[in-house]
């Protein structure tokens, strides 16, 4: 993961985290519209937008693993590295 994406880790970062990470800011946009995230034509946040916007970087990884897997939020753990979350390891 670029330095440039590591500095978009927080809230309220989607756009210029997703920019950093594809490397052009009109991209992110239209993957964002794409997803539903941004209203079309816009860079007005949607509800679904609004929500993913307010995560962090680790929250929204998180997210996507436990709703891939229905699992519980709770079983899994973020490297920062790979900007993915994994089950956590049993002791």
């Amino acid at each position: 993961m670029s330095v440039q994406t590591q500095k978009h880790m927080g809230r309220n970062q989607l756009i210029e985290r997703l920019a950093a990470q594809v490397g052009n800011r009109d991209m992110a946009v239209g993957i964002l519209q794409d997803r539903g995230m941004l209203l079309p034509g816009t860079e007005t946040l949607t509800k679904k937008g609004a929500i993913r916007n307010s995560m962090t970087a680790e929250e929204r990884a998180i997210d996507r693993a436990a709703t891939r897997s229905g699992r519980n939020k709770s079983d899994y753990v973020y490297n920062p590295a790979t900007n993915r979350a994994t089950l956590k390891r049993k002791s």
